[in-house]
Parts: C-alpha cells; structure tokens; sequence
C-alpha cells in the first residue's frame, strides 16, 4: 500500500450526498459509489453497447462495458502509485461511459441529430443525468445519490465545464437541467483521482483499439512500422521473441505499451506535483494547468496513433457501413416514438404522451440513449419489419 498523497481526495472529509443517508459500517463513501456504479442496470447494459465494433459482430472485441474495467484498472493502478483515493478513481472510471447510447460514437451522433431542436444529446451530460435522475433504485430519490466528488469528477471528465467566456447556457442541456450543477465548481479542474480516470480512459481505448483493429483485420501490424512508440515497441517484440505467433505478439505488444503510457503519465503527474506542490485536493482544482498529465513528446506520439487509427480503423468501409445502419435505426426510431409515443413501453408512454415538443424529445432520447445494441437492432426490427408481426 503506497503512502496517501498530501493532495490526495480524503473520503473522511467528503463534501457529502444530496440527500442525507445513513453511513455505511463497512464502506468508505467512495466505495459506496462504487458499488452503487456497480449495480445500476445502466451498467449492466455497457455489455452490450458497443466501442467500434456492434456488440453482436463478436465477442472478442471490447464493448463499453470491458472498456470501462480496462480503463478502472489501469486507473486504480495509477491511483495507488501516486498515493490518491483508489476507490474513487476506480469509480469514476467505472461510471464514465454510463450515458453512451448504443452504436458508439454513431449513435451519440444520431441522437444528437435528431435532437438537434431540442437542446442536442451529449453522452457527458446524459451520465449525468442517469445518475441523478434515470436510475431508480432508491425509495427517497431518484438517481443513485453519489458523493460530491463523484458528481464533480463526472462532468469534469473532460475539463473545467467553464472556460473563458463560455456560459452556463452554452452547456448540453442534460447537464443545464441539473438543479445542483453550479454547486460543482464548474470553473476549476476536476480532483486528482478524476484526472487519473480520464487520462486511464485514453490510455485503455489507444491501446487496446490496436488490438480489435488488428483482431478484425483492419490493419496489420506492419502497418504501424513508422509509427512513433508503436513501432518501435512491436520490433523490439520481434526481436525478442522472433518466432511469437501474431495474436502474442499483439498481446505483448499492447501489454509494454500501455506499461509504457502508465510510466509517463506517473513520471509527468510527479513532476507537476513537485512543480506546483499542492497541499488538497483543493489546490489540486485551482492550479492552472490539470496535476495529471502525458509528457509533451508522448503526447505527439499519441497524435500520431490516433491520426493512424482514425485513417485505417474509424474510417474504414466496414465500420462506415455499421456507422451508417446504426444512424438509420436510431434514426427511424426517434422519429417514430416521438410522433407516436403510444408505441413506448408503458413506464416512458405515461410521460412522453402528456407532453410535447423539448420534454417530449428528452424522455424519447432517454429511452433510446438506455439501449443497449442489440436492444435497439430487435426494437427496430419488430417495429418497422413487417414479417416480424406474423
């Protein structure tokens, strides 16, 4: 067990819950959290939404939900070393693709789409909103009542939400509708085990998306020679185990890779802290660059991964061809539910039918948001197939 970090979060002096519960006996309020991640049914549905690949292609490519483990472990791991809250950087990474619609970043883009007219869909805000509305478990609120630093961690996933002349007014409207949302400081950087959960995020999806590209034969591994990093660390795979099959030498490939990502991002975060010096996690928000970081020549390394990626595997024709389908199914079913909300189930047709216009598209995008893939795929087909109904 490594030594706490002086600007570690302390989970005795946590800002607290929205609504007052009882304390647990046998859990410190972020391992509340975290079990509380663990058990939303939007949790359980990450295992059937997909990162690139649709869930039902196969299943040894990643979904949402074996994303969201990878980036908890590498997260946690991270945690440790620095000395911070392992428990609430495991759960925040948990959490933090909860408000992903199926199909991806397609159907984020769909949804936003149809929802256009309506403040838009942003996958940020809608994790938001799953868990301070969406889910409900509890018989004295909805939503799963997460700490504080929970909640702050969460819409900070990608930054202070205020930067500039930015307003309230420009955020995504899931987020605009949270009632408590200025009491999160929306001006400052996110706490330090909220950093390290973003940043795992990058390294867990940069790594393992060579991985699946790979595995489903979008590239090979020759492809990556000239990259920097990548293809110096396949050679030296090469080297030292000349005669591994393709699918180790992957694995091992991926493994010092994200070995690699972790040390600089330990060595870079170290050296700020040493910098900067805060002494909370409070100092931690207020300084005026993010405490965790890549150093600046991994940083253009991964620019060079993510221009290759973007080129050989989000832009590749099959998974243009999957981008396309799922926009149309997202697409078809929008337009129907909210024309005709008497074909929703009847929980989400008791709101969406005395309403019109932005709640009645909310509660519609809400509904399709929760799908998992191949939910949605079987929804579209009952409902616009016509043999489905003999």
């Amino acid at each position: 067990m490594e030594k706490s970090a002086i600007f570690a979060t302390d989970w005795k002096r946590s800002r607290g819950r929205h609504y007052d519960e009882p304390k647990s006996p046998t859990r410190t309020v972020f391992q509340r959290d975290r079990d509380r991640i663990i058990h939303a049914s939007a949790f359980r549905r990450l295992k059937q939404k997909t990162q690139v690949f649709v869930a039902h292609e196969g299943d040894h490519y990643r979904t949402r939900l074996t994303h969201s483990l990878e980036v908890a472990q590498i997260a946690r791991s991270v945690a440790r070393t620095l000395g911070l809250d392992e428990d609430l950087a495991e759960a925040l990474a948990l959490a933090h693709d909860i408000g992903h619609p199926p199909f991806g970043h397609a159907g984020e883009d769909q949804l936003d789409a149809s929802m256009r007219k309506y403040d838009g869909f942003d996958h940020n805000a809608q994790t938001l909103r799953v868990v301070t509305k969406l889910e409900r478990r509890y018989p004295n609120f909805d939503g799963l009542n997460l700490s504080w630093e929970m909640l702050e961690g969460l819409v900070k996933h990608n930054g202070p939400l205020l930067t500039g002349e930015q307003t309230i007014e420009a955020l995504p409207a899931a987020f605009r509708d949270y009632p408590q949302l200025e009491g999160l400081e929306l001006e400052t950087f996110a706490g330090p085990e909220a950093q390290v959960a973003a940043l795992a995020d990058d390294i867990a999806y940069n790594n393992h998306d060579i991985d699946d590209g790979i595995a489903a034969g979008l590239f090979e591994i020759g492809d990556m020679a000239e990259l920097p990093l990548v293809g110096e660390t396949f050679r030296s795979v090469q080297s030292d185990f000349p005669y591994l099959d393709k699918t180790r030498t992957v694995y091992e490939a991926v493994r010092r890779l994200i070995g690699y990502w972790i040390g600089d991002l330990v060595g870079q975060t170290q050296a700020r802290a040493e910098a900067y010096r805060p002494g909370s996690a409070e100092d931690v928000r207020n300084m005026p660059i993010p405490l965790v970081a890549f150093s600046s020549e991994l940083d253009e390394q991964q620019k060079a991964l993510r221009a290759f990626l973007h080129e050989k595997m989000y832009k590749h024709y099959k998974v243009n061809r999957m981008r396309s389908q799922a926009k149309r199914i997202l697409k078809d079913l929008f337009e129907l539910f909210y024309t005709e909300p008497e074909t929703l189930p009847p929980e989400w047709r008791e709101d969406a039918e005395q309403v019109r216009g932005r709640r009645r598209a909310r509660t519609v995008c809400d509904y399709i948001a929760g799908m998992t893939d191949n939910f949605a795929i079987e929804e579209h087909r009952r409902l616009f197939n016509f043999e489905s109904m003999i």
